[in-house]
C-alpha cells in the first residue's frame, strides 16, 4: 500500500471546508508535542506480520478547528492498519492505557468465542493498565476492520483497518492497493449526542420540511394531495425527512481520519489498476461513494470475492467493506466522493497521478424523502390510507390474522398496528419500544436505496452480488428464525421484537445447526444488522452462490433472509451497527452450544 502527503484544497462545502482548513491552520500553531501527537498526514501506519503490540490511549485529535482528545491505537487514529495473511496464527497483545475499561473487536474475523472481543459476553474487557493477549489462526482473507465495543469508544476514534492476505493469491490482479476507511467524527462527546437524541429525536435534522417545501409540493401535487400528506405524518408522529438520527449538524465526515479539506490522496499511473478497500467505520453514518469519472468494478463484499460488477456508485452501509478496482487512463485527479445518505455532509479524498491536486467535488444529492414503503406500507398510496387511526385491522389489504411463528418454520405475514403476534419471542404490539409495524413488508433487494434510485447512476444493489465460487454448506435449513427489527423514534428505543437487550433471552442455536434468519424492519430506518462468529448467507437469488456477508443492510420495511450454520460455539452478539441503536437496545446473545 502507498500513499501520498495531503494538500490543502477548496471545499464546495464552506462550513465543511472553514472547518478542515481550521483544523490544518490550528495544528499549526500548536506547540510541538501537541502537533506531532495529531495525526500524520499520509495513510495509517501499516503493522505487517504475527505478534503485535497494541496500545489504546487518548489522542491529541484536530479535526475541526478545535483540539480535542480522542481514543487511539499507538497514538493513532483512525488505528494503524494490520496487515495478515491468511492461515497464519497472530498474536496482538493490547494493552489499556485508558483510566475505564476497553476492548476489540475483530469484525468479520472468524475467532473462537473468547477471542471475539465482546465485555460480558466472550471475555470480561481489558481494565486499565492491563494487557490481554488475542490469539487466533487467521482463516480467512479480504478486508475487515476492528474497533472497541466498550461504550461509545468506536465513536472516539477507536477503529482501524484489516488487511488479510490470501494465501493462494488475489482473484482479481491490481497495481495499487489502498485503504478508504470512512467515519463520523463530532466534538461533542458521545453521551451528549445520545442525551439530546433521548431529548429531541430529531434534534441534529436541520433538513425538515418547510413552508417553502409545502409550497413547492403543492405546485407540485395539488393542495390536497399536500394537505392529506403533512396530515398523515403528522398522525404518525414521522417525518418523511427523518433519514439519520445524526447528521453533518454535529458530523464531520472522514477519510483515513481526515477531513475534507485536508484532501486525503492516493497515486496512481494512468493505466494502472487500483484497488480500493471501502471501509464503513463510522457509528452512525450510511455513505453513498462513487468517483466521478470512473467506473467502479466491484470484486469483494465484506471480505468475500465477488464475480465483478461494473457500477458509478455504491451504498455502504455503517460496519461493510467493499473492494473495488478503477482504472484511471487520464492524467489527471479524480475525487472520491462519500456522501452521507441524508446529503447533510460529505468525506472526500483524491486519487491522483500526484500529490497536491483536487478533482472536481460534485455538489451533493438532493435531500431524500421517505415513501410509503419505508412504512411498510408498499403499494399504498396516501388517499387511500384514510388516516392510521381510523385504520380497521380486518380491512387491510394483505393482513393475515395468523400467529407469526418466531424460531419456527411459520411465515412472516404482515401485521397491523396493535396486532398481537405470538411466538417464542412473546407479542409485538404498538407500545411504549414500537411506534410502528410494518403492515406490507416486502424484498426490496433489488433497489439501491432511499435517494439513490432513479438518480441517474448505475448503483450496486443486494442482487448484484454473487459469490465467486459455492456455498460450502449445502443443507437446506433445518427451521426459521423470525426477528423484527422495532424502535420507538419519540423515546429514542432500539430493539428487536419490541424489547431491549435487557429484557431479551439469547437466541440458541445447535451446534452445527442450519438455519434461516428472516428479518423484518418495522422501522423507518435502515439497520446493519451484524452476527458475530458466524457467516451471514444472504439470499438474494443467486442459489447456491449467495453471497457471504458479516453485515446486511435492511432498509426501511423491508423483508428479507439470510442462512447461517452455527459452526463456532460460544456466546456471539447480534446487534445493529448503528452505535447508538446498539446502545439504546437492538443487540441480541446468539448462543452456540
Amino acid at each position: 500500500m502507498k500513499g501520498t502527503p495531503l494538500a490543502e484544497s477548496p471545499d464546495v462545502g464552506r462550513r465543511r471546508f472553514v472547518q478542515g482548513l481550521a483544523a490544518v491552520t490550528a495544528a499549526a500553531a500548536l506547540p510541538f508535542p501537541l502537533r506531532s501527537a495529531l495525526a500524520a498526514p499520509g495513510p495509517a501506519p501499516i503493522l505487517s506480520g504475527r505478534d503485535f503490540a497494541l496500545e489504546i490511549g487518548p489522542v491529541a485529535a484536530n479535526m475541526t478547528g478545535r483540539p480535542r482528545m480522542a481514543i487511539g491505537v499507538n497514538g493513532q487514529v483512525p488505528a494503524p492498519i494490520l496487515h495478515w495473511r491468511e492461515g497464519d496464527t497472530v498474536t496482538l497483545a493490547v494493552t489499556n492505557r485508558l483510566s475505564e475499561p476497553t476492548s476489540i473487536h475483530w469484525h468479520g474475523i472468524r475467532t473462537p468465542a473468547d477471542m471475539d472481543g465482546v465485555p460480558g459476553l466472550s471475555f470480561p474487557g481489558i481494565a486499565p493498565g492491563e494487557t490481554f493477549t488475542y490469539r487466533f489462526r487467521v482463516p480467512q482473507s479480504g478486508t475487515y476492520w476492528y474497533h472497541s465495543h466498550s461504550g461509545f469508544q468506536e465513536q472516539s476514534g477507536l477503529y482501524g483497518a484489516i488487511v488479510i492476505e490470501p494465501r493462494g493469491g488475489y482473484a482479481q490482479t491490481f497495481d495499487r492497493d489502498y485503504v478508504v476507511l470512512l467515519s463520523d467524527w463530532s466534538d461533542e462527546n458521545p453521551e451528549t449526542i445520545v442525551s439530546n437524541l433521548k431529548f429531541q429525536p430529531d434534534y441534529y435534522n436541520y433538513g425538515q420540511r418547510t413552508v417553502g417545501t409545502f409550497f413547492a409540493d403543492v405546485r407540485e401535487k395539488g393542495l390536497g394531495a399536500t394537505v392529506s400528506d403533512r396530515l398523515e405524518w403528522g398522525e404518525m408522529r414521522m417525518s418523511p425527512t427523518d433519514i439519520a438520527d445524526v447528521t453533518g449538524a454535529t458530523y464531520t465526515y472522514l477519510v483515513n481520519g481526515k477531513p475534507p479539506a485536508a484532501n486525503w490522496t492516493a497515486l496512481f499511473r494512468p493505466g494502472e489498476r487500483v484497488r480500493l478497500r471501502f471501509i464503513n467505520g463510522a457509528s452512525q453514518s450510511i455513505f453513498d461513494v462513487r468517483i466521478p469519472g470512473l467506473k467502479l468494478t466491484v470484486v469483494q463484499a465484506d471480505g468475500n470475492d465477488v464475480e465483478p460488477v461494473v457500477v458509478d456508485e455504491i451504498r455502504i452501509g455503517t460496519a461493510e467493506t467493499y473492494d473495488v478496482v478503477v482504472q484511471p487512463a487520464a492524467e489527471q485527479a479524480y475525487t472520491i466522493f462519500a456522501q452521507a445518505a441524508d446529503r447533510s455532509g460529505y468525506a472526500r479524498g483524491t486519487l491522483a497521478p500526484r500529490g497536491g491536486m483536487s478533482g472536481l467535488i460534485p455538489p451533493l444529492d438532493p435531500r431524500p424523502i421517505r415513501g410509503m414503503a419505508d412504512m411498510g406500507m408498499a403499494g399504498m398510496d396516501h388517499g387511500s390510507m384514510g388516516g392510521m387511526s381510523g385504520m380497521d385491522q380486518a380491512s387491510m389489504p394483505g393482513m393475515d390474522h395468523a400467529a407469526m411463528g418466531h424460531g419456527t418454520m411459520a411465515d412472516s405475514a404482515p401485521k397491523a398496528p396493535g396486532m398481537a403476534m405470538s411466538g417464542e419471542t412473546g407479542t409485538l404490539t404498538r407500545g411504549v419500544e414500537v411506534d410502528n409495524v410494518a403492515m406490507m413488508p416486502q424484498d426490496r433487494l433489488g433497489e439501491a436505496g432511499t435517494g439513490l434510485d432513479n438518480n441517474g447512476r448505475r448503483v450496486l444493489r443486494y442482487t448484484d452480488l454473487r459469490a465467486l465460487k459455492p456455498g460450502d454448506d449445502k443443507r437446506p435449513p433445518s427451521r426459521e428464525i423470525v426477528l423484527h427489527l422495532t424502535g420507538n423514534m419519540q423515546r429514542f428505543i432500539w430493539g428487536f421484537d419490541g424489547k431491549k437487550f435487557s429484557e431479551a433471552q439469547p437466541i440458541h442455536l445447535a451446534r452445527n445447526e442450519r438455519v434461516r434468519f428472516v428479518l423484518i424492519n418495522d422501522t423507518m430506518m435502515e439497520h446493519p444488522i451484524h452476527l458475530h462468529g458466524l457467516w451471514s448467507e444472504l439470499e438474494n437469488g443467486e442459489g447456491e452462490y449467495r453471497p457471504y456477508k458479516h453485515t446486511i443492510l435492511v432498509k426501511p420495511g423491508e423483508r428479507l433472509s439470510y442462512l447461517v450454520t452455527a459452526d463456532e460455539p460460544g456466546r456471539w452478539a447480534y446487534h445493529c451497527h448503528l452505535l447508538y441503536h446498539m446502545e439504546m437496545g437492538m443487540f441480541r446473545e446468539v448462543r452456540v452450544a
